[in-house]
């Protein structure tokens, strides 16, 4: 028995909170872009910066981070808790201590899938993040993001020239960077034995 089927029986809280999530994997990028920059330049008067970028891009990174920990912590055994709890730790010692530990890979992993898809984010940056060709000073200058810049500029380069070389310089600096990040999920999810 894992422990989903443990506590099998969800509560209103948590059955409204997956619908949430699984409505936030589904929206746009542009739909996104524009709750951005209605929100937190508009409402909260951050203005176009590289913090209102990263707020934007951290909404589309959530529901991939939440489902992948959701899964790894509900694909555990239940005897690892009951183990626990038995031992006479409380049901947050347990969880603290053995659940998400046990659970750690999975969980690594959920972060780093989030982050890659954040990396090839490009419409939901480009609506709050300023569009200025300069690197930023601080959380609250304008600048680029590198998926933007080559979606902006790619139609116009010249074939051969130097902006269209920067441009697939760019792409490729992305495409290791995902590689990267591809061979890190399959680092951390191997079993302990085999990273011994």
């Amino acid at each position: 028995m894992c422990i989903r089927d443990r506590y099998a029986k969800k509560g209103f809280l948590t059955k409204f909170l997956r619908i949430c999530i699984e409505t936030l994997s589904s929206l746009p990028s542009i739909v996104v872009g524009l709750f951005g920059y209605l929100v937190f330049l508009v409402f909260f008067g951050l203005g176009k910066s590289l913090l209102a970028g990263a707020l934007s891009v951290s909404i589309l990174a959530i529901p991939v981070i939440t489902t992948t920990t959701e899964d790894a912590i509900n694909g555990l055994p239940g005897h690892y808790l009951q183990a626990s709890l038995g031992l006479g730790a409380t049901r947050w010692q347990s969880i603290y201590k053995v659940v998400i530990p046990a659970a750690g890979s999975g969980i690594l992993s959920g972060i780093i899938l989030g982050l890659a898809r954040a990396f090839g984010e490009a419409l939901a940056v480009a609506m709050v993040i300023g569009q200025t060709t300069a690197l930023p000073k601080g959380l609250f200058s304008t600048t680029k993001s590198l998926t933007t810049e080559i979606a902006a500029q790619m139609g116009n380069a010249t074939e051969g020239g130097e902006m269209k070389t920067a441009l697939w310089t760019m792409a490729l600096l992305l495409f290791l960077l995902s590689l990267l990040f591809i061979l890190l999920i399959h680092y951390f999810s191997r079993p302990k034995k085999d990273k011994e």
